[in-house]
């Protein structure tokens, strides 16, 4: 598979009004540490906050056995906008990363150049394309490469029916036994237990933001 290539499904109404960037984010750890992201000024583009992001791979570290980094495998990032989580599984340790990310102008604009700036092109592949859409033909997309190790879901709070979105992945074939799911979700959401054959390691708040964590049971006995 041709590295950094770019899967384009849809075409959404173009922007007419201009969007510009800043670089306010960072990637926190590993081999591309403190390197600067950009990320599209406004509201447009809700990138996951440092501290919630800084938590998550802190979890999937240690309940992956590994406190210093990841557990090496292929990191599905869904809703990836800016790219920022995808690229610090990258930094971290993961192999490859697919960002899902519907609007062509943050993906040529800002994740594209997030991942030139880090030195990752090569270790990507962006679909750009709904994720329903991704989800209802997942095998063209990514082939016979097998259930993904990681995956992120950070959408819109308002745009996603999180029961139907939750669904969708947890009977997808890219979920394996041994999976890890990174959930990001607002306040009066309810969350499952479960997410097919796997179980909640951890539900933490941040503020007006909630991350609920699912993974295999042995990863769960390894958080106690």
């Amino acid at each position: 598979m041709k590295r950094g290539r770019q899967v384009e499904e849809d075409s959404p109404d173009e922007v007419k009004t201009p969007r510009t960037t800043h670089k306010l984010l960072q990637v926190l750890g590993g081999t591309a540490r403190r390197t600067k992201l950009l990320s599209p000024k406004g509201m447009d583009v809700r990138p996951m906050m440092e501290v919630v992001k800084g938590a998550a791979f802190d979890i999937l570290q240690a309940a992956g056995g590994c406190p210093a980094s990841l557990r090496p495998g292929r990191w599905l990032d869904l809703y990836s906008g800016t790219g920022s989580v995808g690229i610090e599984a990258l930094s971290r340790g993961c192999s490859e990363v697919h960002f899902v990310e519907m609007d062509p102008w943050v993906v040529s604009d800002v994740l594209r150049l997030n991942l030139e700036a880090t030195g990752f092109l090569d270790a990507s592949i962006i679909h750009t394309v709904r994720v329903e859409k991704f989800f209802e033909r997942a095998d063209q997309f990514v082939g016979n490469s097998g259930p993904f190790d990681y995956i992120s879901v950070t959408p819109p709070y308002t745009q996603v029916d999180y029961e139907v979105l939750m669904r969708q992945i947890s009977e997808s074939s890219l979920v394996g036994e041994d999976t890890f799911i990174v959930v990001e979700y607002p306040l009066k959401t309810d969350m499952l237990d479960s997410c097919g054959c796997l179980v909640k390691i951890t539900d933490r708040r941040f503020g007006r933001t909630l991350l609920a964590i699912y993974g295999p049971t042995w990863a769960q006995k390894k958080r106690r």
